[in-house]
């Protein structure tokens, strides 16, 4: 433990191999959650890409963890779903056994956020009351769960926006969801690293270290944009590389009035966004990779610098592949999980910087 670590050990009046003890088991703790989140963030995508998340059309927080349980129950869900525009417009004559399909993916995904609040509300009233959470811990765990409970009514906003006149969700809002979802993944594994003991490493500058916050909101927006074009199924047009329509900077972009409803409501332009975000993360990754390598070259922080890099690359490379072979399932989901992969590198590697020297 160093100075720092043993001053906050005697603020809170404990020895300082239990600070630490408390620390780890804190730490430890928040990566569970943070893992659950990203197994949520998955599982929303397949709802997503099955056109799933209508298919339960009421909200019940506490009830409706439970699942229909008999062919009577089965009909009512049914019933509920056939009266909206999606099943109207789109799925009419769907089976029963069809309707399934789609509900337990939805149902999942709904059971899946749940039990993240449940896995973060019950250790933190643990940890709360048995006086294991140091002071300046207490409203960082506190807003991590009101941005939990804010998701959840994000994401009843987001359904109910697909059950009276459109046949599904509306892009503005799912991208919400999905941000705030890897928000949340992120605010978590911010504090969680914040947990760890420092390190001996080269001192990061000033300038690597906003450099690193920075690549994780540039990580952050670009997801917001995948959001977008998951909500427009933008990724199925357009499926050619490096050029777009023909063209690096294709026509058609500013084609709605008033121009800024091109940013959300254009197909061509919220892929073409997209594309330059990848672009700009691409570029800032490198500029930083080359920053940290010129000042500290044997550092640990320098390789985890690489290492973000080549995630970026290779999420970049999937993105094109998905693209290419018009969306599948399969490469859609990678896309997205590798997503939370970069995130988490990123986050790794800004925390990492902070304790170094």
């Amino acid at each position: 433990m160093n100075s720092s670590q043993l001053g906050h050990a005697a603020a809170t009046g404990l020895p300082a191999s239990q600070t630490l003890a408390n620390r780890t088991a804190i730490r430890y703790w928040l990566y569970v959650v943070a893992l659950m989140v990203f197994a949520l963030v998955v599982v929303g995508g397949a709802t997503r890409l099955t056109d799933s998340g209508l298919s339960i059309t009421q909200w019940k927080p506490i009830h409706g963890v439970i699942p229909p349980l008999s062919a009577q129950e089965w009909q009512e869900e049914f019933d509920l779903y056939r009266q909206i525009p999606q099943y109207q417009l789109i799925n009419k004559g769907m089976s029963l056994d069809e309707f399934k399909n789609i509900f337990w993916w939805e149902w999942a995904h709904r059971f899946l956020a749940r039990g993240v609040g449940i896995v973060f509300a019950l250790p933190l009233v643990f940890f709360w009351v048995t006086a294991r959470i140091e002071a300046r811990l207490k409203p960082r765990l506190v807003g991590l769960l009101a941005l939990g409970g804010l998701q959840g009514f994000i994401g009843w906003w987001m359904v109910a926006s697909g059950l009276s006149e459109r046949t599904d969700v509306s892009q503005y809002r799912l991208a919400v969801h999905l941000t705030l979802a890897c928000l949340i993944f992120a605010a978590t594994m911010w504090v969680a690293e914040g947990l760890k003991p420092a390190i001996k490493d080269a001192k990061a500058s000033l300038l690597n270290r906003r450099l690193g916050v920075v690549l994780i909101f540039l990580c952050l927006f670009q997801i917001y944009l995948g959001g977008l074009v998951a909500g427009l199924n933008a990724g199925l047009a357009f499926n050619t590389w490096p050029l777009m329509d023909g063209a690096i900077v294709p026509s058609g972009l500013w084609v709605i009035e008033p121009l800024w409803r091109n940013l959300f409501e254009n197909v061509m332009a919220v892929q073409f966004n997209h594309r330059i975000g990848a672009y700009l993360l691409f570029a800032a990754a490198a500029a930083h990779m080359v920053l940290c390598f010129r000042e500290a070259p044997a550092s640990k922080y320098a390789l985890l610098s690489f290492y973000l890099f080549a995630a970026i690359l290779i999420q970049a490379g999937m993105g094109i592949a998905t693209l290419l072979l018009h969306v599948p399932m399969g490469w859609a989901l990678k896309h997205q999980a590798f997503a939370i992969v970069v995130l988490t590198l990123a986050i790794v590697h800004a925390q990492g910087m902070r304790r170094s020297g």
